[in-house]
């Protein structure tokens, strides 16, 4: 013993903290990054399913099916979407991500029956041929926005907030503006692309449901209109988009990811996923209107599990994002110096906004992009949604039910004091909903 006391670090200024506080003394200007947010947050690690045992009777995996169709648009649209599972692709523009992306997460969704999207900048035709359903992406900033692409698509979806920055526009920064992205988004070449908060044709609900009109009327009334609001009041924010006329509802909670936006955004604004999903079940339950508007919850979706817990709470169907990236490649320990160039390493990488995707996802280099091998990327995407719908309907013929849709809250616990207070439902052990 040297008789020193054993150093602290201070709760309040850990190393990144301090690290980030003199980058901006450095700096002047706030961080930009990609992925989402990296601190601890409420989610559904901290729920469990009770699986069947004397009180309820349980399937047999191996000879008793458990469905998992869904059908979306069936309020308002000639031709409602029809989808094998209850997973779909969110919205990632081109742009963002490279075409190869683009063109594997198309071909994945494909062979597994459900829809991919499109995203701010446009609809590329190699997305629209890898993809047998497509939902083209309505946002502020109309980029890429025009009538034939809009018939081309089998759903549109208004984007009106995105779960990584709630009250924030799309950004997509100049080292990715190629000539092709440029043309699209008819602006200049190798310039910052900044998107609206905010869409310049409405300024409310009502105006909201004017712009669904004209989109319905564009498109003869076949495809479905979703809208899509970001985590922050979902309860009004829900039920506004129902009164504006819209097929189905998207959520995005607070661990969405971004190609592109301010640190301080992605970390301190909006609320989780868990508890944004309670309080959109319960807006539509208010209204009559679960399971005739669907919900569609993304945000932190990783797992068969993910995928039955939000089922069970009363999600129709989750969408994903980051998680099929990582499945393309994204973070995967390989070119490890390119991730060292970048200041980071794999698993810690959150650089996309930077064009320098060490694995070819999130950038529009040539070089680069010939990383990310077509048919082998949508084949892992295809084999990462097989088994999360296998792990779900294992998880689903655990508490009795033969089709994932028939999961309820009844089927779930709540490990922690504050998970159950969000998710609405008993915390383990007891019958106890706090607050209720």
């Amino acid at each position: 013993m040297d008789g020193h006391a054993p150093l602290r670090r201070s709760a309040s200024f850990p190393p990144e903290t301090i690290h980030e506080i003199q980058r901006a003394a450095a700096e002047g200007i706030y961080e930009i990054r990609g992925f989402g947010a990296k601190r601890r947050l409420p989610s559904f690690d901290d729920l469990v399913l009770l699986g069947a045992s004397i009180s309820r009777y349980p399937l047999e995996g191996y000879r008793e099916k458990c469905a998992t169709d869904i059908v979306i648009g069936q309020r308002f649209a000639k031709k409602p979407l029809h989808l094998k599972i209850p997973i779909t692709i969110a919205g990632m523009s081109f742009g963002a991500l490279s075409a190869t992306a683009k063109t594997a997460l198309g071909r994945a969704a494909t062979a597994m029956g459900t829809t991919t999207t499109t995203g701010d900048g446009g609809m590329t035709d190699e997305e629209r041929e890898a993809s047998s359903l497509l939902v083209y992406q309505v946002l502020p900033s109309r980029y890429g926005l025009n009538p034939r692409d809009l018939r081309r698509a089998d759903a549109i979806e208004v984007v009106v907030g995105q779960g990584a920055k709630p009250g924030g526009g799309g950004m997509l920064l100049g080292q990715k503006i190629t000539p092709r992205i440029a043309a699209m988004r008819a602006l200049p070449a190798g310039i910052d692309q900044r998107s609206a908060c905010r869409h310049p044709d409405w300024t409310g609900p009502d105006d909201l449901a004017i712009k669904i009109q004209e989109l319905r009327e564009i498109t003869d009334w076949e495809k479905p209109i979703y809208v899509k609001v970001a985590a922050a009041r979902p309860r009004y924010d829900v039920q506004l988009s129902v009164k504006s006329g819209a097929d189905a509802i998207v959520l995005d909670g607070m661990q969405g990811g971004t190609g592109a936006t301010q640190d301080v955004f992605i970390e301190h604004v909006g609320i989780p996923t868990l508890p944004a999903l309670r309080e959109a079940v319960e807006a539509l339950q208010e209204l009559d209107m679960h399971r005739k508007v669907p919900l569609i919850v993304s945000g932190g979706i990783r797992s068969g599990a993910d995928v039955a817990k939000a089922l069970a709470m009363g999600a129709d169907a989750v969408s994903i994002g980051t998680a099929a990236l990582i499945a393309l490649d994204c973070n995967r320990p390989i070119h490890v110096a390119d991730y060292a160039a970048l200041g980071t390493e794999p698993g810690a990488c959150h650089h996309c906004q930077t064009g320098r995707c060490p694995v070819g996802i999130a950038t529009q280099d040539p070089a680069l992009e010939k990383r990310l091998d077509v048919d082998a990327a949508a084949r892992r995407v295809r084999n990462y949604l097989s088994t999360m719908v296998l792990e779900a309907q294992t998880l689903a013929r655990a508490c009795g039910k033969s089709h994932l849709h028939n999961l309820e809250p009844e089927d779930l616990a709540a490990l922690t004091v504050e998970a159950a207070a969000m998710a609405g439902v008993p915390l383990a052990g007891t019958g106890w909903i706090p607050g209720r």
